[in-house]
């Protein structure tokens, strides 16, 4: 089962910052990120999405290329391969960018904007479905990034843990505040 973890950041840049960390990490098998995106939410209050995965292009590019060849093969019976080949790879493209726009993978778009639209003008947040993580190593680095947790389907204890990380305190410093 996948956690959902939304984090909220101080300036536009820094949720993109923490993502590339979490994907270095992702490549030392210290965090395996199911789904992950960006919000930025510009100084004017609008919205934008940056998903880890961009399924329009990835859409246009596998059916643009399974068109060119099934329209060389077609073009072939026609005696004009090229023409088959051009003419199937544009509606292939077409098809796949329409049906990437259309397909919505890992954390729902509509929560992230919903999300999304509640933070601060000028500030950024991180939404990450991670599937497993090593919590001994993931949060001692993200700790610079000075983050505050919006959501979460952490335990409490796991969210308490998190939001510790991010506030950058360690735990000897957090039990000496609380004396």
């Amino acid at each position: 089962m996948s956690d959902l973890i939304c984090v909220a950041f101080k300036d536009k840049d820094t949720a993109d910052c923490a993502l590339n960390e979490l994907r270095a990490m992702q490549r030392e098998y210290l965090i395996d990120l199911e789904d992950a995106c960006v919000v930025v939410r510009d100084a004017d209050g609008k919205v934008r999405l940056k998903q880890a995965v961009n399924l329009v292009s990835v859409g246009s590019t596998k059916s643009g290329l399974s068109g060119m060849l099934w329209g060389t093969l077609v073009g072939m019976l026609f005696l004009n391969p090229l023409a088959g080949m051009a003419l199937g790879g544009a509606i292939g493209a077409g098809t796949g960018a329409l049906a990437g726009h259309m397909t919505d993978y890992g954390i729902p778009d509509d929560y992230i904007r919903k999300i999304g639209g509640t933070i601060e003008p000028g500030t950024s947040a991180l939404f990450v479905l991670v599937r497993k993580v090593n919590p001994d190593k993931v949060l001692p680095e993200l700790s610079k990034y000075q983050g505050t947790v919006l959501r979460t389907s952490l335990t409490n204890e796991q969210e308490d843990r998190l939001r510790e990380a991010l506030s950058g305190a360690t735990s000897s410093e957090a039990s000496t505040e609380a004396a």
